[in-house]
């Protein structure tokens, strides 16, 4: 291969996490066909994040400033990007499935007339050919699906977020920085930001947080995942919930967890009335430990936990927060 190419992205003028977790896929990528694993960084003035990227893992990193890239726009970054792996020529392309990538791979795909292989949960080095082998959830969640590439054209993988855990950063590690140029005009540009709404958010976020308390429908309603919260602040984790849950107005959509909400990777995700839907755990197969609290004793949600208890939540919920209570007070 020649080379392993990742887009970095940026989060309120620092790296984005996503990028030490692509960092980290590369790196395991690389050690079974020695390549070099390289980051480009897009922004107005990405310059200062270069020595980020290479404690973070790259061996190389691409740097391309300009006004039109300040924002975050995806059709600037696409036409952007798209030089960079002209001017590059990577075998294989590593993009986050964040809300960036998940627009920019498939038409950067497009563009250069190859395939992609959409939220991969998984990658690996086919040792027979040498090319990429990735697995990615398919049929709504219900089964996992490994797919090649064929050929020789640039590979381009799309990642989901928290499937991967990003090595800690070493500052003692050296690389390349070279600036590229790329040409843009804003008539690239076919869209345009009207508004920012900034969501204001206490606490540990659910994608970071090392212990998550999920409700699902089977609450009843809002007023219950009070005590969730609750629950959760004393754990010093986060709260989470089910698609049933958000779509029945209970909770914003942003508590989501899910094939189509956020993916956690807790050490221990508590799920209450949640009954373990294939597109729920798609969300959540990272979590090192579950328990489910359950009345249903055939729910698929105990087909994955650590720990079950078959009961209505109601009568099991509060007992299990005293004896939590009482364990972090003695």
């Amino acid at each position: 291969m020649a080379g392993i190419l990742i887009l970095g992205e940026i989060e309120d003028g620092a790296l984005g996490s996503i990028t030490g977790e692509l960092a980290t896929a590369g790196r395991s990528l690389a050690a079974a066909s020695g390549d070099e694993v390289a980051v480009a960084l897009l922004g107005d003035s990405p310059e200062g994040l270069a020595n980020d990227a290479i404690a973070a893992g790259a061996d190389k990193v691409y740097t391309v400033a300009d006004p039109l890239l300040g924002d975050g726009q995806s059709d600037a970054y696409l036409a952007a990007f798209h030089q960079v792996c002209q001017q590059t020529s990577p075998s294989v392309v590593l993009i986050g499935k964040t809300e960036l990538g998940r627009d920019l791979g498939p038409r950067l795909a497009f563009r250069l007339g190859v395939a992609v292989a959409q939220d991969c949960v998984d990658l690996s080095v086919d040792e027979s050919t040498g090319r990429i082998s990735a697995v990615r959830p398919v049929y709504g969640g219900n089964a996992m699906a490994r797919v090649t590439f064929q050929g020789d054209d640039v590979q381009i993988a799309v990642v989901r977020p928290k499937t991967t855990e990003a090595a800690e950063p070493d500052a003692g590690r050296t690389g390349d920085i070279q600036a590229l140029s790329v040409e843009l005009d804003s008539s690239v540009i076919k869209s345009r930001r009207t508004d920012t709404v900034t969501q204001a958010a206490e606490g540990v976020r659910l994608e970071d947080a090392t212990v998550v308390v999920g409700g699902g429908r089977g609450m009843g309603g809002e007023e219950p995942f009070g005590t969730l919260a609750g629950l959760a602040s004393t754990l010093g984790g986060a709260m989470g919930a089910s698609r049933a849950a958000c779509d029945a107005g209970w909770l914003d959509h942003s508590y989501q967890v899910g094939l189509t909400g956020k993916t956690i990777t807790p050490d221990l995700y508590i799920t209450v009335a949640i009954s373990g839907a294939s597109q729920h755990m798609a969300g959540c197969s990272g979590a090192k430990h579950v328990i489910a609290i359950n009345r249903d004793q055939d729910a698929n949600i105990f087909k994955s936990c650590s720990y079950g208890v078959v009961g209505d939540w109601n009568n099991v919920l509060p007992a299990f927060i005293e004896t939590v209570n009482e364990l972090i007070n003695s």
